[in-house]
Order: structure tokens, then C-alpha cells, then sequence
């Protein structure tokens, strides 16, 4: 299976979410290969960081850029899970790994500059969809606040449901100390024992598979 984590818009924690759904399937047993196509190497260094861990379950990790597209397809023969690392714009890698992944996954804040990416990306989507017919697009709210005041994420969901070519997923990330921790140590938040954390990628997990 090849997901691809990708949008238009940096800072919206694709890295971050790319990097703790590898993680917990390697908890699960599962053979993954994270894929950095982003040259800011986020997802790169956290996989180097994480080789010199022993006691965690090993995530392997290439970078490749410009047209992945045959090495995502000679990869998802290779292994169970090929989870790519898109960068946050309407880039080469963004458009040819959209043409052989299985998933997409468009993490996106609850923010008007994150919903204003929503519109090119439903377009970009049918354009590929032409080449790649059975590509599933899921849509992910990340760093939703954790004040229930704050509605902010009834607001986005109202808001994506004009843009029916990305399904919108029901789990939420939350805006989480935990999931910043650990990028800098090559850990995943479902080993950084935060029971909150914990759930929503392992609830992100089964509504993608």
C-alpha cells in the first residue's frame, strides 16, 4: 500500500503525522519504508535519529525527489507499507507520487490559509484522477485546538464539505507539546506514552486501512 501525505501548505504537520503512522506500524509488525520527498529532510532526519535507538522498531527511510513515481511502485513490491513525505507545495514529487499511491492524505489546520490551499487541491486531484482512477483522498484536520471553546474544527469540517473529492476523516490531531517531542528524539507519539496522543494516530490508522 502507498500513502502519500501531501498539501499544498507547510506547517500543517505532514512530517509529524507521516512519521507517527510509521511508527506505529512497525509497533504492529508491519515492514514499512518512509519515503522523504520533501528536501527540508524532516522525515529524514527523524529516521536517522531514530537508528540509534535499538530498542525501537525499525523504520527504513530513502529520499528520493523530482519523479518518484517507479521508485514508489518497485518499493510497494518490496513492502507492506510505503508512507510518503510530500513538501507542502504543488511540487514534481507531490504530482507523480499522487499518480501511483493508493492513498492521499491532505493534512490541513483549521485555518482560513490552510482552507484557501483546499480548492487548487480538489483540482489537482481530478487532473491525476485521470491518470490514477482508484486514488482514495482523505482529508485530516491536524492541530486542532484542545480548548473545547474553541470551534474552529466544526467550522473547517462545515467548510470542506465543498470539496467532495476529499473525504474528510472523523479522527482529529490535536495541537499537542507531545507530537513536536517527539520529531526530535526519532520517536513516534505512540511510543512517547501519551495515552491522548496515542489514540488519535491509532484511530487515524484504522480509518485509513
Amino acid at each position: 500500500m502507498i500513502l502519500l501525505i501531501g498539501s499544498q501548505k507547510g506547517g500543517c504537520g505532514k512530517s509529524t503525522t507521516a512519521a507517527s503512522i510509521c511508527a506505529e506500524l512497525a509497533a504492529q509488525g508491519k515492514d514499512v519504508v518512509l519515503v522523504d520527498a520533501d528536501r527540508q529532510s524532516t522525515a529524514a532526519n527523524w529516521a536517522a535519529d531514530r537508528q540509534g535507538n535499538e530498542a525501537l522498531p525499525v523504520v527504513h527511510c530513502i529520499q528520493k525527489y523530482d519523479n518518484i513515481r517507479q521508485t514508489l511502485l518497485d518499493l510497494d513490491k518490496r513492502y507492506g507499507f510505503v508512507v510518503v513525505d510530500a513538501a507542502g507545495r504543488d511540487s514534481r514529487e507531490l504530482r507523480t507520487g499522487m499518480t501511483a499511491a493508493d492513498v492521499l492524505l491532505v493534512p490541513f489546520r483549521p485555518s482560513q490559509p490552510d482552507l484557501d490551499t483546499l480548492p487548487y487541491m480538489q483540482e489537482l486531484i481530478t487532473q491525476v484522477r485521470d491518470l490514477n482512477p482508484g486514488l482514495r483522498v482523505f482529508g485530516l484536520l491536524t492541530m486542532n485546538p484542545t480548548n473545547p471553546s474553541i470551534h474552529e474544527e466544526a467550522e473547517a469540517r462545515e467548510y470542506l464539505q465543498d470539496f467532495p473529492a476529499i473525504q474528510p476523516l472523523r479522527t482529529l490531531i490535536h495541537d499537542r507539546k507531545v507530537y513536536r517531542d517527539s520529531m526530535s528524539i526519532g520517536m513516534g507519539v505512540t511510543e512517547m506514552g501519551n495515552p491522548k496522543a496515542k489514540a488519535e494516530i491509532q484511530e487515524l490508522l484504522k480509518e485509513l486501512l
